[in-house]
């Protein structure tokens, strides 16, 4: 009896929870289908409206500013060559690299012993060449004198030649005396052709000695220039640089020693954009814009202005756009060589806005805040980039209000609340609500029972005292009572 007992109370344990079992689990599917078959639950959300900084489009004329890089030369620079070889015998004091010179002074004199030697030999050609013309000079006189000498006798044997004839022909006179006076005047002549050829001679003999006279002259001349070229001299004023040489050294003919630059006339060579060069110009010829040079050193900057002057004939191998060149007017500290920032000043531009860069998208669009402080789009013109700035034709947007500063946030139809540069906004008005009794001891109670200092208990104290209690505060110190 015990076993069958134990039996049917065992068995009726477990067809009780198999029951319960069954009912938990067709409550659990119940509820599921139930939770499934609800409807959605809305909750109230409020529109997201975003802070965005805000700059109004007002044209104004603006002169857009391009920036270059270039390299500083100087218009006057010189290579100083030895025109003749030789020993160096003295040198200047400021022979040497930077050394400040002056027009006129002498930099180096060159051994002029093989100059002189020249120059004493050409003396003594122009003397021998002179000595020449004179010997020429006489012989072409007694040329002339022995040319008239055998005419007159030639005119003398021609009157006895007549006689002879006219003794003939009165029967006085032979046919033998007029054939002799005819071989006289015949010899009279040819000798009178003779003194000819001899002063032809003589004349002749002047030219080239005259043409020799006028080589000596020359070679002297040469050998004088020789000479003086042995001593150098600066040809204008300015600095040395690239100083070869030194006293006791030798040069040769044409050898390069130093070459002088004046570092005052300097000017700046920086190549543009064919784009930017397009804008340099006006009425097909290129404007004298201004432009600031700027060398930028750690700590101190040097600048100088100047005015565009002329541009490159050709591109150049491999180059690209147009090489320009401007003179500088004020070079103190500046020097050949300096690689600089050039900053030309465009034509200015008139009805255009100066904006952040950042406000433009790559499609040249802008968000313009409108009614109900809602973005829409507005399509403008690119004209200029300004570093982080733009240059834009607003057009149709002129005068419009538009985000400063675009992000992938903003967008047509978004509300914002614009934020003017420069302008505060004043914080808003707290809300006010009145406590009634009950609602105010407690929170005159929780507060009294609080770790806080008791200059900031009776702070607090007196706001809940008040008539009217900043929502703000009573929120914040329900949330720490936990109601």
């Amino acid at each position: 009896m015990r076993f069958l007992r134990r039996s049917l109370t065992g068995i009726f344990l477990l067809a009780t929870t198999l029951a319960l079992i069954a009912w938990a689990g067709e409550m659990v599917r119940g509820a599921v289908v139930a939770r499934l078959n609800e409807e959605p639950r809305s909750f109230p959300q409020s529109e997201r409206v975003i802070a965005v900084n805000v700059v109004t489009l007002e044209p104004q004329v603006l002169t857009p500013e391009l920036v270059a890089f270039g390299e500083l030369r100087s218009r006057r620079t010189l290579d100083l060559r030895s025109a003749t070889g030789g020993t160096v015998l003295e040198a200047s004091a400021d022979l040497v690299e930077g050394g400040a010179v002056t027009a006129g002074q002498v930099l180096m004199r060159i051994d002029p012993s093989q100059a002189e030697a020249a120059r004493d030999r050409a003396v003594a050609d122009l003397q021998d060449a002179q000595a020449e013309v004179r010997d020429a000079e006489r012989a072409l006189t007694l040329a002339d004198d022995e040319l008239t000498a055998a005419r007159q006798q030639a005119d003398l044997r021609d009157q006895a030649l007549i006689r002879a004839r006219d003794l003939e022909t009165r029967g006085v006179g032979t046919a033998a005396a007029v054939e002799a006076a005819e071989l006289a005047l015949s010899s009279a002549e040819a000798s009178v052709l003779t003194r000819r050829q001899a002063l032809a001679s003589a004349q002749a003999r002047i030219d080239q000695a005259t043409t020799r006279l006028a080589r000596a002259e020359i070679g002297l001349a040469e050998a004088e220039r020789d000479l003086a070229e042995t001593v150098i001299t600066a040809a204008f004023d300015g600095t040395l640089a690239e100083v070869t040489i030194s006293p006791g050294g030798r040069v040769t003919a044409n050898e390069r020693f130093a070459q002088l630059v004046d570092p005052t006339a300097l000017e700046v060579a920086f190549r543009v954009s064919t784009a930017q060069y397009a804008r340099l110009l006006q009425d097909g010829a290129l404007i004298r814009a201004p432009v600031e040079v700027v060398l930028e050193v750690s700590g101190v900057d040097l600048q100088a202005t100047g005015t565009i002057i002329r541009e490159g004939a050709t591109v150049g191998a491999g180059q690209t756009g147009r090489l320009l060149f401007a003179s500088i007017d004020d070079a103190a500290g500046f020097r050949p060589g300096d690689f600089v920032t050039v900053r030309i000043a465009e034509p200015a531009l008139t009805g255009v806005v100066l904006v952040p860069a950042a406000a433009v998208a790559p499609d040249e669009t802008v968000l313009v805040v409108g009614e109900d402080d809602r973005l829409s789009v507005a399509q403008v013109r690119l004209l200029r980039r300004q570093g982080d700035d733009v240059i834009i034709d607003a057009g149709d947007a002129a005068g419009a209000v538009i985000v400063a500063e675009r992000s992938p946030l903003l967008g047509a139809g978004i509300r914002v609340r614009p934020i003017q540069p420069g302008r505060v906004e004043a914080a808003p008005e707290p809300e006010m609500i009145t406590l009634d009794p009950d609602r105010r001891a407690r929170l005159i109670a929780f507060v009294s029972d609080g770790q806080m200092p008791d200059d900031v208990k009776a702070r607090i104290i007196s706001q809940l005292e008040a008539d009217e209690v900043s929502s703000e505060t009573v929120t914040r110190l329900e949330s720490r009572m936990g109601s």
